[in-house]
């Protein structure tokens, strides 16, 4: 007798596509960010229904020990000169890490404490985001095309959005060739 033998969901590592299982999309508009862009005027001039990111997760079990997996792609572009970024956010059970795993484009990961220690790191094809527990996190595309990661992360961990209302510790803006760092 031979086992059955199942075709797991697949993604294509080029483009970040997932494909071979029920897949749940979230599109965040420009609109639905105000308060993250520091530049509020530029931000109400913007076009309320341009896309910033897109987010595909495979549908999956939830519960104690379940995992999700998700793509996010995050495109290119800028309220001002401060490059597109997604919300950020801590988890609801800040016990709880996650893993990025840069697919395309270029960009960066800001990763900041509760304390308000803030870090980044490049996010380029290839490249492995190991995010703690208590570590709050926000990808940012300072590229010219899609920025896109996938995401593993427990599906217990929930979101905060609430304890960031004032922002994250670290700003970037385009620099013309390259990016600029700001304090908050």
């Amino acid at each position: 007798m031979n086992p059955d033998i199942f075709l797991p969901p697949q993604v294509a590592w080029a483009t970040g596509a997932l494909a071979g299982g029920p897949l749940i999309r979230k599109t965040t508009l420009l609109a639905d960010l105000p308060g993250v862009f520091a530049n509020g005027e530029a931000w109400q001039c913007g076009d309320p229904k341009q896309s910033v990111y897109d987010v595909d997760v495979l549908g999956s079990p939830t519960g104690e020990g379940a995992l999700f997996v998700g793509v996010t792609h995050l495109h290119a572009g800028s309220v001002g000169d401060e490059f597109f970024m997604t919300r950020g956010h801590f988890h609801a059970r800040r016990e709880q890490g996650e893993v990025y795993f840069g697919l395309r484009g270029a960009g960066l990961l800001l990763l900041q404490t509760e304390a308000g220690d803030a870090r980044l790191e490049q996010v380029t094809a290839g490249s492995v985001h190991i995010i703690p527990p208590f570590t709050a996190h926000r990808l940012i595309n300072t590229g010219k095309e899609t920025l896109s990661s996938l995401a593993v992360w427990p599906a217990v961990a929930g979101h905060d959005y609430a304890a960031l209302a004032e922002g994250f510790a670290l700003r970037v803006f385009d620099a013309g060739l390259g990016f600029e760092v700001r304090h908050g």
